[in-house]
This record gives structure tokens, C-alpha cells and sequence, in this order.
């Protein structure tokens, strides 16, 4: 079992860089085995915070409203959207708010080190009924209302909150179906593991580190994102 979750931990670690972090590790360096050591810290740390997570929302996760993973961009909370917006709306429904502060609690208490990034996702369904230029707009300000919640009422730190709106380009399942539609209009709260990532220095041809101080850049890289 120890093998298995040392392989898991490695593929992680290999996943995040793929996603964007590069890393270059030197036989016997020490430095190069501390970052695995803390990587592996913080991993740890977010499985023991996904089963807090699982324990304070388990009716939620058997109603299946909502869904934890540990994914290559770290612990994932996924939010079925229609629990918490009104069709067209970017306005928190109060019937979500319980939900939301469950979930802020484990944020605040077990997670202060790691910082968070809100992601608003949409099905593919034309905007007609509502003042929105498209479902850019859409996702982008329910992004943005779970984040002003997290922060002004729940008082998270507005230095470990981001936010972003992929519309319906983000999809998990098909939009050619209700019950596909209804899965990709969802909120996604993302806690990242901080990493330290590694620059070429082209001006000496060393190599550098350059600390990502936790930040959550929300920003496409070269390969899709899920």
C-alpha cells in the first residue's frame, strides 16, 4: 500500500508539471529531495482535507450535487451549478449557502496555507433571455460571486482567491443530453499544492528557481485543461 501511494504521489508530482511547472532534479541534491518532501507534505495534507471535505458533505455527495477528486491541478470541489445560480443568474441562491460555508469552514481552518481558484463552467446553450454578452460573461461573474462570498462573508484572505469563467468550453460531458448539460454547469473550487518551479537562465545557461509564492495562475496552457 506504501508503494502504491508513493507511485500515486510521483504521478501527481509529474502531472503538475505537465501542466505547466517544470522541474529539474539533480541525483543526491538536497534541495531537489526537499521540494519532494514538502510536495509530498502538501499532498498529504490535501487528502487529509478531502476527507474532512467528504465528511462534512456527505449528503450533498450522495444527493450528487457535489463531487471532491484529486486531479493533476490539485483537490477539486466540483458544485453542480444549478444548486447555487438560478438559470441566467449570477446571483447565490440562499439555499447553497450552507454548502458554501462548509465548505469555507475547511478552507479556513485546514487549508490556510494553499491557495484557492474559483472556476466557473456553462453548458453549451446560447445566452437569449438574459442581459449577458455570451456564456463568457456568465460563468466569469459566478466565478466571481463565489469569490466576493468566500472573501466578504466567509473571510477568506483576497490574496489566495482567483477566479476565472471558461463558459462551456470546459465541458465533462455531453451537452447532447439534459442530464450532460446540467453536469457541465458547474463551479469548480480548485486548492493547488505550492510548488517551485524551475527557469532557464539563458544569459549563463544555469538553471534557477523561481518560487511560485502559491499563486493559482488561472491560465490556459498549451494543452487543454479539463
Amino acid at each position: 500500500m506504501k508503494n502504491n501511494f508513493l507511485k500515486y504521489i510521483l504521478a501527481l508530482f509529474l502531472a503538475v508539471g505537465l501542466a505547466g511547472c517544470t522541474f529539474i532534479f539533480q541525483a543526491g541534491k538536497r534541495s531537489d529531495a526537499q521540494k519532494i518532501q514538502e510536495l509530498s507534505a502538501q499532498l498529504d495534507e490535501l487528502a487529509r482535507s478531502k476527507g474532512l471535505l467528504e465528511q462534512k458533505l456527505g449528503q450533498e455527495i450522495d444527493d450528487k450535487q457535489v463531487k471532491l477528486q484529486m486531479m493533476e491541478k490539485g483537490l477539486v470541489i466540483t458544485v453542480v451549478g444549478d444548486l447555487i445560480f438560478d438559470s441566467g443568474k449570477a446571483k447565490i441562491r440562499s439555499e447553497a449557502l450552507p454548502l458554501l460555508d462548509k465548505v469555507s469552514a475547511v478552507l479556513k481552518d485546514n487549508m490556510a496555507q494553499f491557495n484557492i481558484g474559483i472556476e466557473g463552467h456553462t453548458d453549451n446553450i446560447p445566452i437569449k433571455h438574459s442581459n449577458w454578452k455570451s456564456n463568457w460573461e456568465l460563468s466569469t461573474a459566478r466565478a466571481l460571486s463565489v469569490l466576493h462570498y468566500l472573501e466578504k462573508d466567509q473571510g477568506i484572505s483576497p490574496e489566495r482567491l482567483s477566479a476565472i469563467g471558461y463558459g462551456e468550453y470546459r465541458p465533462v460531458a455531453s451537452n447532447e443530453t439534459k442530464e450532460g448539460r446540467k453536469q457541465n454547469r458547474r463551479v469548480e473550487i480548485v486548492i493547488l499544492p505550492n510548488v517551485t518551479k524551475i527557469k532557464n537562465d539563458s544569459s549563463s545557461g544555469a538553471y534557477k528557481d523561481e518560487s511560485s509564492s502559491g499563486a493559482y495562475k488561472l491560465e490556459e496552457p498549451s494543452e487543454n485543461l479539463k
